[in-house]
Order: C-alpha cells, then structure tokens, then sequence
C-alpha cells in the first residue's frame, strides 16, 4: 500500500453553505415547520416558533449590552429549556459562548471568566449563587425578566458571518491552566454537512445528555435544531430517568462515551431501552469491541463510532460499526477533513504504518484564546503536505487495508477518561505546588477492564493518610471531579528509563493502587456492625477492586466516580430485590450511612455536605 491510496481516502470535497452561520440555518429550519417540537425539558416543551421567539429577545437583549462578532458571553446554568435559549440568542446577536460547569471549582471558574475577557455571563437564578466574584457581568435569564420580555420577538440582525467565533470551549492544559479553543461558525456549519453525509438528517427525537462543557453537546443542540429534531434535554438528576426518557419520548438517537454506555448496560431497565434507538454514536474515547458485542444483544440499530479533538471541530472522522473484531477503527475523515499520518519529520507514512495523527481541513479551529505561541505548536503548516495547515492530534494511527483508520492510543502522555481529555501535566503542576511534593506523575490505570481510573505517583516528605486528605482537597478546590485522581501512591523515588525520563510503563506494570499502603498507612478499616452493612461492604469491594472497606470509608476518596455508582446500584438491586436510587449513593457515602439509610433509620437530610456537592457534580 502506497502513500499515493491515502491520499485518495482524504478526497472528501462536498459543498455546504459556507457563509451562512449557525443561526441562520436554525432560522431557516424554524420558519419552515414552526409548530413543530423543537425542545422538551421536564414538564416545559418549546415548538420551533417559541424558540425562535424567545431566544430573538435574548439576542436583541444581548445587542443592547454590546454584544457583537466575536464577544464572548458566558453560560451556566442547568440544563432546561432556558439552556437551548441561550445558545441560540447568543449565535443569534453574533457573539460565541463560552460553558462554565458550575459544578467546577471557583478557581476554575475565575480563571475562565477573567482568561476569557467575557463582558457578560449568562446564569440562572439557581446556579448564581455557585459562581465565583460579582464583577457586574451577570445577567439573570428568566422567562418573566422585564427587559429580555419588552424585546422584539420579530428576526435579530447580526453581522456575524462565517468566519466569527460560535464558541470557545476551555480543555485541560499540560502548564496546569486551561486553554480555550476558538471554533468559528464556518468550521460547525462544515462538520453539521459531515454528519449528514454520515448519520443521515432525516429528524428524529434525540435524547442530549452531555454538557455543554463537553463539544460534542453542539452535535445534540445545534446540529439537531437546524435538522428539524425534537431536542430532549436531559436533567440534572443523574443516568437513572435515561430508561425513562426514551420510552417517553420514543427517542431515536443518543450519543454517548463508551463509559457512559457501559454504565447503562449496568442498569437492566436503561440497558432494554437502548434496544428501541434508531441510532447510537459512541465517541470521546476508545470503544472497546466488547462493549459493541454486548450492545448488540438488545440493539439492532446503528451503531457509529465518533473521533475526533475539540481543535477540529467534534468529529473528525466516523465509522458505521458493522463486524467487529479485535479493535473498533475510527472509520474515515467527514465532509471536507483531511486525516494524516505523518513520522517524526512530519513526512506521510506508507498505509499500514504507524503514525501520528494530524487533521486538515475546514473544521481546524482558529487556534487557542490569547495563546498564539500554543497555537503555532500545535497548528502546524508542513510543507510535504503543500503547506496546509493541520493540526497535531497527539494521536498514534494507521491506516487500514480498506481505508479505514485504526487508532493506536497516544503519542505523548494525553488522557481521555469518561470522555473528557485531560493534561497530565495540569493535575501534576498542582500537586507539585503542595508543600512537600517533589515529584508527581499521574498515569491512567485500568486494572479491571472498562474501569479507568486516574492515579498520582508522588515523592513527598509526607506520606501517611492526612497526607493523602491535604493533596485530595487541594485538587478539588482547583479541579473538576473528574481530574482529581482516585488514588495516592507515595515512592521513594519514581522508576526511570535507561535515558532518564520517568518511566510511566514501568508505573502502570505495579500492583493496582488500592492494594498498595504507605509506610504509615491508615488505621486498621472499622468492621461491619451486621449482615446488612457486611452486604453492602461486598457490593462497594467488588466494585471498587479493594480486598477491604471500612464503614466510616468514603466511597469517592476510594475512588469511586459516577459510572461506579451506576454498577453499585445495579448490584444493590440485583441482592436487595428493590429499587436503589442513585441519588442516594450520591448522598450516603459511607457503608455504614447508606446501610441505615437503605433500612430507614437515617433521613436524608444528615447527608455530609460534602456529599451534596459531589451530587450537583455532573460526571459524563
């Protein structure tokens, strides 16, 4: 196999409209069947026209504040109809929105709002109170707010094209601060074409689950509302109403990270319904072949496997699961995106070699917010490639007999946990600051299959539990739930390779964290009081991987995430016989709380604090 095939697979060229933006494809879609359901949250369903209305009074709301091509508007808020509203007045008046989780940290939260230079932050009164400073840049976006409703209803003129920003969405960065990647409304308008091309654009009833911290929600927010979909918003609540949901809605169409869809195949109910879908997408990290096996003895449908970076616009690349072997390939470039695979002087590859992964084309972003020396990193011009700009994934692949793409993990040390992308680096950098950390490296492990879990290796002067308690809260304080690692492992030096590097190969061959203790480890774990706390300790074992868990033990500072959670309940009510709600393993994080919970001798509101706030965070 030649250079010359892979060229042939990147003939991609298809037409789409080049200058419209975002907004106006959703206007066309809303005048064309107005009365249609464009989005349904909760109890509160919005036809096209109510969406159309009320987002052009937000949009002229937000023109009268200064909102202009290329103005940065910050959003948080749950996720209700007022959350679809808000994207669309913000496309609408010209400017880009910018997530903010308010689930994140302050210090997170604060670096992005003040990074950003955003003159307005968009909220709800729910979510107000958890945001960081009171610089006058919030507005309250309420459906009875007096001057969003004195607005005109009638069609926003903006003079927004093309080429302006439609968002800025902040990743982890590796010099422990995030970096905003600036995507334009060409480079959404080109890959909404690319997924017509793959998944097809007849309407349907799609389910949104992600947020919109995450990219891909543009994929179930905006792609969906200039298709003609019926939107349905999934809430606050956690996983447990998904089975719900698509009966209700006779959903079509659900996209999802393979942790995500593991942990629905967890719960019986969740797992039947995905059998009712038309199509399911699978992206954000790799798809085990497993996963596709067991998918497949309730769902019949389609199945696409999704791949590609915040920088180059959602996905780059699609592939239609049919047969499956070893490994899952991530199928071919979308409409007008260009995949190669370069070596270590940037020069192709022949098919069927190892590469890194770069990507061309019109979804490369406009780089980095206020970052043009990372930009020019990580943009590159090549001029083997006739001097195009593309951008380095970090991504090892090869192409496959058929053209199709096979991905082979990453080149440098970038992870991809529960669908989010994370900079070792990042988390590394914070534990480094912590007084008596010298060393720290952070690898992701995954020592039962389909549970990935991020660990830290440090070389600290202090290694005993109040150790492990003083970095845990450190890292929270400064980073979302999902890049605080599970476990602490303290070294007396970290192993290195023969030319001085740490050697991370050499971290992940030791045994799984959870077994390993420091020199003054904890006092001996308390011991269940009865069979009912003995039961439970089982459950919170086999699904944690530990030999033993003490009653007064956090389940979360054992590593436990949302997806464990999932598992935990599926067991609960395998050996109980009865429903378990997830909210409650949310609340009662300890074997001996939620055993008296779960036997009616413990009310809901002697939850620790601490376990309300994991609740409200939303892990996808």
């Amino acid at each position: 196999m030649s250079h010359v095939q892979a060229i042939d697979w990147n003939q991609t060229a298809a037409d789409y409209p080049r200058d419209s933006t975002i907004a106006e494809l959703f206007s066309l879609q809303a005048a064309q069947a107005p009365e249609a359901v464009a989005v349904i949250a909760g109890n509160c369903e919005l036809s096209y026209r109510d969406l159309d209305e009320r987002s052009n009074r937000l949009a002229r709301h937000l023109q009268s504040l200064g909102v202009k091509p290329d103005t940065l508007i910050g959003v948080a808020m749950g996720r209700s109809e007022t959350l679809a509203v808000t994207l669309l007045a913000i496309l609408k008046a010209g400017g880009a929105y910018v997530p903010l989780d308010p689930a994140y940290p302050q210090d997170r939260l604060s670096f992005i709002i003040e990074d950003s230079g955003m003159p307005v932050l968009l909220t709800a009164a729910e979510t107000r109170a958890r945001l960081p400073l009171d610089h006058g840049r919030f507005t309250i976006v309420d459906a009875d707010d007096s001057a969003i409703a004195l607005q005109s209803a009638q069609a926003v003129v903006s003079s927004a094209v093309a080429r302006n920003l439609a968002y800025v969405i902040y990743t982890s960065g590796s010099t422990g601060k995030p970096k905003g990647v600036m995507i334009e409304n060409r480079n959404v308008v080109n890959f909404f074409t690319g997924m017509d091309l793959a998944i097809g654009s007849g309407p349907g009833v799609w389910l949104a689950v992600t947020s919109i911290s995450f990219d891909i929600s543009a994929l179930e927010l905006l792609w969906t509302l200039t298709r003609g979909f019926t939107v349905v918003l999934h809430g606050d609540e956690g996983y447990q109403t998904v089975a719900d949901e698509i009966a209700r809605h006779h959903v079509t169409h659900l996209q999802m990270t393979p942790s995500l869809a593991r942990m629905l195949t967890l719960d019986r109910r969740a797992f039947a319904a995905l059998g009712s879908l038309r199509q399911m997408l699978l992206g954000g990290e790799a798809v085990p072949a497993a996963l596709i096996h067991h998918l497949r003895q309730v769902f019949k449908g389609e199945i696409h496997n999704m791949y590609g970076p915040t920088e180059t616009t959602i996905w780059s690349t699609t592939c239609r699961v049919e047969e499956v072997g070893n490994s899952v390939s991530i199928g071919r470039p979308i409409a007008n995106t260009q995949v190669y695979l370069l070596d270590a002087q940037l020069n192709p590859v022949p098919a069927g070699e190892v590469g890194e992964l770069f990507i061309g084309g019109d979804g490369l972003a406009r780089g980095y917010w206020n970052r043009p020396d990372l930009t020019a990193d990580r943009f590159l011009t090549v001029p083997s490639l006739r001097e195009q700009r593309i951008y380095r994934t970090g991504d090892l692949a090869r192409f496959l007999p058929d053209g199709n793409i096979e991905f082979l993990g990453r080149a440098d040390y970038q992870i991809k946990l529960r669908g989010h992308r994370i900079e070792p680096g990042e988390i590394e950098a914070i534990l480094e600051e912590c007084p008596g950390v010298r060393q720290a490296v952070i690898v992701l492990r995954e020592d039962r299959e389909g549970d990935k879990r991020l660990a830290a290796y440090l070389v600290a002067e202090s290694t005993g539990p109040e150790a492990i308690a003083v970095l845990r809260t450190t890292l929270e304080a400064k980073l979302p739930d999902y890049m605080v690692p599970s476990s602490f492992v303290f070294l007396a030096a970290l192993p290195l390779t023969d030319n001085g590097k740490i050697d991370r190969k050499a971290l992940l061959k030791l045994p799984p964290p959870a077994v390993i203790v420091a020199p003054d480890a904890a006092q001996p774990a308390s011991g269940p009081a009865n069979d009912f706390e003995r039961l439970i300790a089982r459950v919170w074992q086999e699904a944690l991987g530990v030999s033993a868990i003490g009653m007064n033990d956090n389940f979360f500072d054992l590593g436990a995430h949302s997806l464990t959670l999932a598992e935990v309940q599926a067991r609960l009510q395998d050996v109980l016989g009865r429903e378990v709600a997830l909210l409650d393993l949310f609340q009662f994080t300890t074997v001996s709380t939620l055993a008296a919970h779960l036997a009616g001798t413990q009310t809901q509101g002697e939850a620790s604090d601490r376990a309300q706030r994991r609740r409200l965070a939303r892990q996808h």
